[in-house]
């Protein structure tokens, strides 16, 4: 579904990303993993549209969507929750969440949002709540279901368990798993934590200094040649 061929960016001087190809099938999880600084978050930036491609191409379901606007991507079935969250701090839950299907008819958006609140049923309980008063776990499940009810092929996701506290983390996973179980979406995890992008990835791919330095299936992600290019 999404294919990703020879990528290369630069920032000012710098070559931030050197060459990266991957590809992903509907219905699987990849792990981007690598320690900071080594270009996860330009690479889902350029992939989403949000920065250029210098060279190299990305493919969604066939289509070259690599010069495209990210409000393009976005209708052709991408979804990005950044890392941060991003969410709207000064509405309420469920105008962030209306936000996210605003184009979608009214039988349509009813039958989402049952959608949502079966995997993310905390929210149904906070719809009138601003965003900004909710917990930073708590802002990541409504960035993620904002993300959601717009019913992508894909959805990226930069770091979302970073601050968040074990509970929801194991209630992220546990959406996650059954999007995979699924099997009509993609999903690209950028993730710090390595135990929980390894219980969920059926692929992954190391980065480091910018390029593509390790990959594989999800049973070579503990080996020492993986966790070299992780530890600090």
């Amino acid at each position: 579904m999404l294919d990703v061929e020879n990528i290369n960016q630069y920032y000012g001087g710098s070559h931030t990303l050197r060459g990266i190809s991957l590809s992903l099938a509907r219905g699987e999880c990849l792990a981007l993993l690598g320690r900071n600084g080594v270009g996860k978050t330009t690479l889902l930036k350029c992939l989403m549209g949000v920065l250029p491609v210098a060279r190299g191409g990305v493919r969604l379901d066939g289509i070259d969507i690599t010069r495209l606007a990210p409000h393009q991507r976005a209708r052709l079935g991408m979804a990005y929750v950044p890392q941060g969250r991003e969410i709207f701090a000064r509405l309420t839950v469920g105008e962030n969440i209306a936000m996210g299907m605003a184009a979608k008819p009214a039988a349509q958006a009813r039958r989402i949002k049952k959608e949502i609140f079966e995997l993310f049923p905390v929210l149904e309980s906070m719809l009138g709540r601003r965003g900004g008063d909710l917990s930073g776990g708590q802002q990541q499940q409504l960035a993620i279901a904002r993300a959601l009810v717009a019913e992508p092929k894909l959805i990226i996701l930069d770091e979302p368990t970073e601050g968040i506290q074990p509970s929801i983390i194991k209630d992220i996973g546990r959406v996650i798993h059954m999007l995979r179980q699924r099997g009509d979406i993609g999903i690209l995890l950028c993730e710090q934590y390595f135990d929980f992008a390894r219980e969920l990835a059926d692929q992954f791919i190391v980065l480091s200094r910018g390029e593509v330095v390790a990959r594989g299936a999800q049973a070579d992600m503990g080996s020492e040649e993986v966790r070299k290019f992780l530890s600090v």
